[in-house]
């Protein structure tokens, strides 16, 4: 909707909600920008590449030229009124706008012209099908498309749509002047009508040239037909060959769309706004009003907000960022969070990095709302009279990229905490943790583009400077015979000195089976009260083995020792442990062992091979190659992989699938490493000791 200089806004009926969504760089943010023009809401249509559009104003963005997170945009049309949900089409930022997409009325899958880039649309149509949300292809950039790539386009995105797909418009196309052709506007199947485009102003309609109307009566046939499986008085109509009502048509769109029975396909170009008025007639003919999203959010009954981000360090402080439901939203309206009240605080319209004060909300309004602390992305806040079943839950992509960080000034690390916890309260995405093991403050994210912009974000709003770099692997070293061996401790500087003496034996486990002490001590030979101490002494020397990395699996048997009546102490039979324990250990014939993970990749069609290769080129361990249990036309490869080889890997499988391919892993079991990786591994931790 429009925010005006009073900070009102304008028409009556409930706002409907539009996420546009696809892959990245189709055109999006352009998109919207030239949504917000035809529909007055701007006066000037600005530019991704001069930086001076509506959406996209975050210092990550302008920079990257290309979205790192979600925007939120309003505008009118015709009295109806429209929030634009702007959902980043990167795979490292994709995920900040999943939640949004719940709760929208419609979907606009933005995608190129290009046949061979239609599988980077799959996933997105897939995730939308899953959610139950209704939607409309638009093919921008329009004017790049060559002759045939319509056709072929369409009938490359088909099996990836559970619903069929009704082409709305075929483009018409005239000589550019060079001696090649141009598209010029477009036919409308459904009012069979043809339009040609003019620059920054709705089309205008002209007669269907003549060499296209055996087409044009062919792709109409189609769209029909569709239209036809939905609407039995259609389907009698075209079996006796009679004209359909046109208006009837229209309702059959209307319906379908809404309906989640088919996607209409629309073309058009964002950037000299042709097929955009078009386009905005289709959102206020075909988009459902909020109704149908609150029923599929589980809210039977009264009113509620959509919580699906949180955002941090504004001028507005915490905002939680959300959709109004079932009725209206007032500043001081109570709502139930976590099973506490909450009243809420001011609410805002955010139109870019904008945001306009409100002091009430209509049904349908994307809003930011401020006091509700217990707030979190994905939750149903109800009134007082809200009845609220269960929604589906947004899988997230998996977390695959790692990096450990360090303060630059460490009069930072406390600041550090704090800016971490708020940046992934914003980011569902986004994780940190401070690993016990290796004491390393680590960051987990989609993949490097993520991290880097997470990275700069935590710099420039928090002013926490950082280096980076990969995490410590989790190498672990045993041992392959046994020992046995007398640890002393003996030492006298005046008064009572420090005597502990004890006699260990050392095997080995089976992998996995741990740590085992046993204390076979008979007749005294060291007091009850220090047998503890060897065990501690033990445990210290297991810590750090002699290849430098923590020890596993193997037993210590306790057999032997002496005390002295005065000089022996807890501290003194410790360090005899602990001696003891290093010198077994040495003896021992010690080994590395690394991390191995079980890792699933999910990649195209015939691109399985591939990623086996890959995989084993980095030391996996095929385990099968086989269709994907739930997604057609894709493959799933299995494989035990050394965690070491995961880095870098996300990128390298998205590189041979158009950037589709993706994985799980998790821990399965550590095995032995030799030769120039175990080398490599000791030296590095031998480097870091000193």
């Amino acid at each position: 909707m429009v925010v005006t200089q009073n900070g009102q806004s304008g028409g009556s009926a409930a706002t409907r909600a539009v996420a546009l969504v696809g892959p990245a760089g189709t055109g999006k943010t352009s998109l919207a920008e030239a949504l917000l023009f035809a529909s007055g809401a701007i006066n000037r249509q600005g530019s991704v590449e001069a930086g001076n559009t509506v959406g996209d104003s975050s210092p990550e963005a302008r920079a990257r030229g290309g979205s790192t997170e979600l925007n939120l945009l309003h505008f009118d049309y015709m009295g109806d009124r429209f929030a634009l949900i702007d959902v980043p089409g990167g795979a490292g930022f994709s995920a900040d706008g999943l939640a949004a997409i719940q709760s929208a009325d419609m979907a606009l899958v933005v995608i190129d012209p290009a046949p061979e880039r239609a599988g980077l649309a799959e996933p997105m149509l897939r995730q939308l099908d899953e959610l139950g949300v209704p939607h409309a292809i638009f093919i921008n950039k329009i004017e790049h498309a060559r002759a045939g790539a319509i056709r072929d386009l369409i009938t490359q995105l088909q099996p990836m749509s559970r619903e069929p797909l009704a082409l709305r418009q075929i483009p018409i196309r005239a000589g550019d002047g060079k001696g090649g052709e141009q598209v010029t506007g477009y036919v409308d199947l459904a009012l069979e009508r043809a339009y040609r485009y003019r620059s920054g102003k709705e089309s205008e309609r002209v007669e269907i040239p003549g060499e296209m109307l055996v087409r044009e009566q062919q792709e109409r046939s189609h769209l029909l037909e569709t239209l036809a499986d939905f609407d039995d008085a259609l389907l009698e109509a075209l079996l006796m060959d009679a004209a359909p009502d046109q208006a009837a048509v229209m309702a059959d769109l209307a319906a379908d769309t809404a309906g989640n029975k088919v996607v209409p396909v629309v073309l058009g170009s964002a950037l000299s706004d042709g097929g955009v008025h078009r386009l905005l007639k289709l959102l206020r003919h075909e988009a459902p009003a909020p109704d149908a999203a609150a029923a599929r959010m589980g809210l039977a009954q009264g009113g509620a907000l959509h919580v699906f981000k949180i955002a941090n360090g504004g001028a507005m402080g915490r905002l939680a960022l959300g959709r109004v439901l079932g009725s209206g939203l007032g500043e001081g309206d109570e709502l139930f969070v976590g099973g506490e009240t909450e009243r809420t605080g001011s609410l805002f319209f955010v139109q870019g990095e904008r945001t306009a004060k409100q002091s009430a909300a209509q049904l349908g309004d994307v809003v930011a709302v401020a006091k509700v602390d217990g707030a979190r992305p994905g939750q149903m806040l109800g009134r007082k009279d809200a009845r609220i079943g269960d929604a589906a839950l947004i899988a997230y992509p998996p977390r695959n990229a790692a990096t450990a960080i360090i303060t630059r000034d460490r009069k930072d690390d406390v600041k550090l905490s704090t800016a971490l916890h708020r940046l992934c309260e914003e980011d569902p995405a986004l994780e940190w943790i401070q690993d016990e093991a290796s004491h390393e403050t680590i960051i987990k994210g989609i993949n490097e583009d993520h991290l880097a912009v997470v990275l700069g974000r935590l710099q420039r709003r928090y002013g926490v400077a950082v280096d980076s770099h990969p995490p410590r692997i989790a190498y672990r070293e045993s041992i392959r015979n046994g020992a046995a061996v007398r640890g002393r401790h003996k030492k006298q500087s005046g008064g009572h000195g420090q005597y502990g003496d004890c006699v260990i034996e050392i095997h080995p486990l089976p992998r996995g089976e741990g740590f085992v002490f046993e204390d076979k001590i008979t007749g005294g030979a060291i007091p009850r009260q220090y047998i503890p101490a060897v065990e501690a002494g033990v445990r210290d020397a297991m810590e750090r083995g002699p290849l430098g990395f923590q020890v596993v699996d193997l037993a210590v048997t306790l057999i032997d020792g002496s005390f002295h009546a005065v000089d022996s102490s807890e501290l003194a039979f410790r360090i005899a442990g602990r001696t003891a324990m290093s010198d077994a250990l040495a003896r021992a014939a010690p080994y590395l062992l690394e991390p191995i993970v079980k890792l699933a990749a999910d990649t195209p069609a015939g691109t399985g091979s591939k990623v086996g290769s890959v995989l084993s080129a980095r030391r996996g361990q095929i385990l099968g190659l086989a269709p994907h249990p739930q997604w057609p036309r894709w493959e799933r490869v299995e494989a035990l992989l050394p965690e070491a080889a995961l880095q870098g890997l996300d990128a390298e499988l998205r590189s041979l699938s158009q950037g589709l391919a993706s994985f799980t892993a998790k821990f399965d079991h550590l095995a032995e490493i030799s030769g120039k990786h175990a080398d490599e591994a000791v030296k590095a931790r031998a480097a870091e000791a000193h």
